[in-house]
């Protein structure tokens, strides 16, 4: 499920600053720890296909105690993280052969998908 922890601003340097659903104070969600095991089973499946749709999410979530949301969000920054890579990658390869490679708006994409990384469930 989703867990919260206590208040931000309660006890802290700054003041409580109201959150979506307009309460009090801003929660923030823990971030998931996976487990190695999990991990390595993530990954072997996005070598297979980068999306996970359907009852093959909700199987591999079950399968890994997981829920659908958490093996979603997974998938989707590994995604931008595939995504980087790749642009990285290719930038090398260029420079190699002396090219220059002029700032696309591809690198500023990954930029901003990058800023945009969800890591909630809902």
């Amino acid at each position: 499920g989703l867990e919260l922890s206590h208040c931000v601003g309660a006890n802290s340097l700054g003041p409580a600053v109201p959150w979506r659903s307009g309460g009090p104070c801003k929660m923030k969600r823990v971030r998931t720890v996976f487990k190695p095991e999990q991990l390595a089973r993530l990954e072997q499946e996005f070598l297979k296909q980068q999306y996970m749709v359907g009852t093959e999410r909700v199987d591999l979530a079950a399968t890994l105690h997981l829920t659908e949301t958490q093996v979603k969000v997974w998938f989707q920054n590994r995604r931008i993280k595939w995504r980087k890579q790749s642009m990285e990658q290719k930038a090398a390869k260029l420079s190699q052969f002396g090219v220059m490679q002029p700032a696309t708006a591809d690198s500023t994409d990954i930029k901003d998908h990058e800023e945009d990384t969800v890591d909630v469930e809902l």
